[in-house]
């Protein structure tokens, strides 16, 4: 993946190889990724963290929220809901999630109002994140409306495949900028101008 290209481009190619991934290779990546969760949890027990549920091809699965909580980590889900800014509920458990919009699972407990600006942690789904912290997501603009009611000190990471992490994505001026990817098997990296 190099070069420079339309964002429609990039979201073509990756979606294409995350469907082809070998199922062994994607369990791999999820026991990693909750590995990896586990140890962003050191630090930050008691705190709140949002999150999302992987679906289809993203790295990752419920472990990766649950080896945080083990961590003493509040967990924030996103809500669906119409398009514009994500409400958050807490995760309180695989046993407590529902289908909600697009196929995506979320708690059923009600959203709390103003969740996002207790998060010193957000993991943020991504189809790939440039070594600059510019993310490509899935086009809807959800996380990018939402990001902007964080704290301005609240960690954003995007969570990748490691071969996700690419030297240039292009970046529009609506685009929050990550500040760490996390990836199975090269943990969190700081990314930067």
């Amino acid at each position: 993946m190099t070069g420079i290209r339309d964002k429609a481009a990039w979201r073509a190619e990756i979606l294409a190889r995350r469907k082809e991934l070998a199922p062994e290779i994607r369990e791999r990546e999820a026991r990693a990724l909750a590995e990896q969760a586990a140890v962003l949890a050191r630090g930050l027990d008691g705190r709140w963290a949002c999150a999302y549920v992987p679906v289809g091809g993203e790295p990752g699965s419920v472990d990766m929220l649950d080896a945080l909580r083990a961590g003493g980590v509040r967990v924030l889900l996103p809500v669906t809901g119409e398009p514009g800014p994500l409400e958050w509920a807490e995760y309180e458990g695989p046993e407590r999630l529902r289908r909600g919009r697009f196929g995506l699972r979320e708690p059923d407990s009600t959203p709390i109002a103003g969740a996002l600006r207790s998060a010193e942690v957000i993991l943020v789904p991504a189809l790939a994140v440039d070594r600059r912290g510019t993310r490509l997501g899935r086009g809807a603009g959800y996380y990018d409306r939402s990001l902007s009611a964080s704290r301005a000190d609240a960690r954003l990471i995007a969570v990748v495949r490691d071969d996700e992490v690419v030297g240039h994505l292009p970046r529009e001026s609506h685009d929050h900028r990550m500040g760490w990817a996390l990836t199975p098997f090269g943990g969190l990296l700081e990314l930067g101008e």
